[in-house]
């Protein structure tokens, strides 16, 4: 979806280079080389951005919040400190604040979600492909309806971290809470989705909470 803004004569990416590129030139966010500098940050994280929002709150809306994100990036570029926050923490950060606009729609769409999954088994037969489809659908509808209960701020650490693969000092610094709170969250979070959504597995990432 994101074309690469590289221009001619540019260094090729590493390949396996970490997601979060620190690089010490990134850290001159106000230096001359503006564009250069901001089209590699978005070659660098627009996609995974992207996916990470449209996953919350849909692909349209998605798009208007990366767009939103780099622009304020942009703009508080000389606010970027790069002992505090890493580029993508920051990046996340700004998205997390402009989200925060979002939460009803989001808690909306995610009972809508549950709704329509458990609306879908009512009447089907047993067998065995059909059943094996409204049970991927009841899981999906049972973790939606999971994810719309929780305060907005317990579902902001666990996506970041379960569909974002942040880890807890990046969340840390993303959010502006110590790492320590993050993963005692992350642990609360997770023992109240295992009572109440216990078919679910909503964080494949738990490894990556480590600094």
């Amino acid at each position: 979806m994101y074309a690469r803004t590289t221009r001619a004569g540019d260094d090729p990416p590493e390949v396996g280079s970490p997601p979060d590129a620190d690089r010490p030139d990134l850290a001159g966010l106000a230096g001359p080389d503006l564009t250069a500098t901001f089209g590699r940050l978005f070659d660098e994280h627009a996609e995974a951005l992207h996916h990470y929002l449209a996953r919350r709150i849909g692909t349209s809306a998605a798009e208007d919040v990366v767009a939103e994100t780099f622009l304020a990036a942009l703009r508080g570029r000389r606010g970027y400190d790069p002992a505090r926050a890493g580029v993508r923490a920051w990046l996340y950060g700004i998205a997390a604040n402009l989200l925060r606009h979002h939460v009803r729609g989001e808690v909306r769409a995610l009972r809508a979600t549950a709704r329509l999954a458990y609306q879908a088994g009512v009447g089907e037969d047993h067998a065995e492909a059909v059943s094996a489809r409204v049970d991927a659908q009841q899981r999906v509808g049972q973790l939606a309806a999971a994810l719309a209960e929780l305060t907005p701020g317990d579902r902001e650490v666990l996506l970041l971290t379960s569909w974002a693969g942040l880890t807890a000092g990046e969340i840390g610094a993303a959010l502006d809470i110590p790492a320590g709170t993050v993963r005692s969250r992350l642990h609360r979070v997770r023992r109240w989705l295992r009572s109440h959504a216990p078919t679910t597995a909503p964080t494949d990432r738990e490894d990556r909470t480590d600094d």
